[in-house]
């Protein structure tokens, strides 16, 4: 039991924001680590040490997001329990700005979408983006380049 404490000890905050930049939601995030952390232990036989640890649990976190969005999709929740960013989010996101960067963000296409969420408000680095789409950091580099111009792109169009 202590080697579990102790990959959940050097993993759970990495987790965690991974799940936060998907989700955006401090709760959600949280259940969904501890989820991630249930479905690593039930599933520890298939990690065969090809990637780093927190490179599979990221793959798990991901795909423990995606099967949430569903059942959130099969079953709608009230919305006054969906999307309560707390205090601190909530005054970040208050500038225009912002609101209108995230919401340009939103309408990328997937890997860009992620890769820039993964990169600004997760903090990754590039390695560990690359490590996560089981590509290299340069694949990663790239891709944020491609995700920036876009960005740019779709910033001067709303100007015209």
């Amino acid at each position: 039991m202590d080697e579990l404490t102790e990959v959940y000890e050097q993993h759970a905050e990495q987790v965690f924001k991974y799940l936060m930049v998907l989700c955006r939601n401090l709760d959600i995030a949280e259940e969904l680590t501890q989820e991630t952390f249930y479905q690593a232990v039930r599933s520890i036989d298939t990690y065969n040490g090809e990637c780093k640890m927190s490179v599979w649990l990221c793959q798990i976190a991901k795909h423990t997001y995606y099967k949430y969005v569903d059942k959130q999709v099969k079953q709608p929740q009230p919305h006054h329990l969906l999307n309560h960013l707390p205090s601190v989010e909530t005054n970040l996101i208050e500038s225009e700005n912002k609101i209108g960067l995230y919401r340009m963000i939103h309408l990328l296409e997937d890997p860009y979408k992620e890769i820039l969420l993964l990169r600004i408000l997760g903090g990754l680095t590039f390695k560990e983006i690359g490590e996560i789409h089981l590509k290299n950091e340069n694949w990663a580099r790239v891709t944020f380049y491609r995700a920036k111009l876009k960005l740019r792109e779709r910033g001067n169009m709303n100007e015209e």
